[in-house]
């Protein structure tokens, strides 16, 4: 078997995307401002606490930074992600 890179899906660049952006605003912007933001959205209750909670965590927000391309290259060479 070999791997040829090929282009991922959109939606494999979308969920990179999407946890590319809760690493930043875990590791490079101030929580309070994170903090204003996200309670600004007008999510439920529950779903804006699990989001703070998550952001709130340094070693999940570092793990989102190095997950985000990870997802990228397996969605490049693994046919299907």
């Amino acid at each position: 078997m070999s791997l040829r890179p090929n282009p991922p899906k959109m939606v494999t660049v979308l969920i990179a995307l999407a946890i590319l952006a809760v690493g930043i605003a875990g590791t490079l912007i101030d929580p309070d401002t994170v903090r204003d933001l996200i309670t600004g959205l007008s999510l439920p209750r529950g779903i804006e606490r699990d989001i703070l909670a998550l952001i709130a965590e340094r070693t999940v927000a570092y793990a989102c930074l190095l997950a985000s391309p990870v997802l990228l290259v397996l969605g490049s060479l693994l046919p299907g992600i």
